[in-house]
């Protein structure tokens, strides 16, 4: 892989709890290239979110080293953009003053960010709603304000945790194709494109946006598999009713639950 931007180097974190140590996460070994998308999968409680705060710098590594464009992360890095999975917008804060809150926190003049604001709002959708609150706004365009926000400061790196779980499958679907577009798909090369570390429940959803997938095992997380997605580009609907598809949905099912051809849910 060239022009890597993120490496896991046998990476663990163990939680001190009341009732003992908890080991979260075991021997990750990982590297994402520059431009890249890449999802996470696996079980609830094996480590995902976790990761993606070490890669961060929000959480250290008990063990391990995390690098981020050729610099060893020990502290929070600034250049990234997060998503979460709820929109997290301040509530007396119209949607343009949440999206500039990223130039405010880093001293930036959130003025002169102005019009980079209105432009990302433009081209997500949400033209006309600048002055709303976010109560005044659906689930899923709060989420693309969301969006919008980590975009806004031009990070090269997108750490998204779970931006869609909330919502419901037609807006999670319309949300995918719009990430995919804002992610540049359709118009920039790999190398010009942000690279994104993707958490995720839904393997439909994995594979519909990502290069690669990474299945994780249960506790303590561990990488199951590395899969890379050899679909065309740019991805399409349709696309999910192709063999190609359904091949790697079976797989990374498989992966993760264990289960073998004529396997039955007990």
């Amino acid at each position: 892989m060239t022009n890597r931007l993120i490496d896991l180097d046998k990476v663990g974190m163990t939680y001190r709890a009341a009732s003992g140590p908890v080991e979260a996460l075991a021997g990750i070994s990982l590297s994402v290239g520059a431009g890249e998308f890449v999802s996470l999968v696996g079980p609830s409680g094996c480590g995902k979110s976790t990761l993606l705060r070490i890669v961060a710098g929000l959480r250290p590594a008990t063990v391990g080293t995390v690098t981020v464009a050729s610099r060893t992360v020990t502290q929070p890095i600034p250049d990234i953009g997060m998503v979460f999975q709820a929109p997290i917008l301040l509530k007396w804060r119209t949607i343009l003053e949440n999206v500039l809150l990223p130039a405010e926190l880093a001293a930036k003049d959130a003025g002169a960010l102005r019009g980079r604001a209105i432009e990302l709002l433009e081209m997500a959708g949400l033209h006309g709603f600048a002055g709303k609150l976010p109560h005044e706004l659906s689930g899923g365009m709060q989420q693309r304000a969301s969006l919008c926000r980590a975009l806004l400061l031009d990070p090269p790196l997108l750490l998204m945790d779970e931006p869609f779980g909330a919502l419901d499958a037609m807006t999670r679907d319309d949300m995918a194709l719009e990430l995919l577009r804002i992610w540049g798909e359709r118009d920039l090369a790999r190398e010009a494109r942000k690279t994104v570390l993707f958490v995720t429940h839904s393997i439909t959803e994995a594979i519909f946006l990502s290069d690669r997938v990474v299945v994780m095992s249960p506790r303590p997380g561990r990488i199951a598999a590395d899969l890379r997605v050899d679909l065309p580009r740019p991805r399409t609907v349709e696309l999910r009713a192709s063999e190609a598809f359904g091949r790697l949905n079976l797989e990374i099912f498989r992966t993760l639950t264990g289960r073998t051809a004529g396997t039955t849910a007990q």
